[in-house]
């Protein structure tokens, strides 16, 4: 399903709509023509890739689930269970990066250096090995390694 500026796009294009469309910077325009599909096939197995996508978002979480702190006594009237504790000296702000409750995933993540097993140009799949961030049928961004280890 496409609104209507998408398929303006892909029928400029001479093509059909997709369901992702991405400008990809710091490329030479002259290789490239619009409509131009970028295949599995400019990979080959052995190369190593740095992957971005963006994390699966869990939601507003507490310490415990979100920095994996642990927990207070349960029992003995405690009432110290699943808070943060105590946040420091009384400056009367909170220093950046402290550790408390909020928001856990859904951030923009590259991971580096990760090793292309197979590349599969008659299906068009790349068989990566390691963790590629992001939910299934997510937008992933494959570049080759900046720094790649050496052989």
């Amino acid at each position: 399903m496409s609104n209507k500026p998408a398929k303006g796009h892909a029928a400029k294009a001479n093509t059909t709509p997709k369901r992702f469309i991405r400008e990809i910077k710091d490329v030479e325009l002259g290789d490239y023509k619009v409509s131009d599909e970028i295949k599995a096939d400019i990979f080959e197995s052995g190369d190593y890739v740095d992957v971005t996508g963006t994390t699966k978002g869990h939601g507003y979480q507490g310490n415990v689930h979100k920095d994996g702190q642990s927990r207070g006594p349960e029992t003995h009237g405690s009432r110290y269970h699943r808070r943060p504790g105590s946040l420091g000296a009384i400056i009367n702000r909170v220093f950046p990066g402290k550790k408390l409750p909020g928001r856990m995933g859904n951030k923009t993540i590259t991971i580096l250096n990760l090793q292309i097993v197979k590349a599969d140009t008659e299906n068009n799949v790349l068989l990566i090995k390691g963790n590629v961030p992001g939910a299934n049928k997510s937008f992933v961004e494959i570049k080759s390694a900046v720094r790649a280890p050496k052989k």
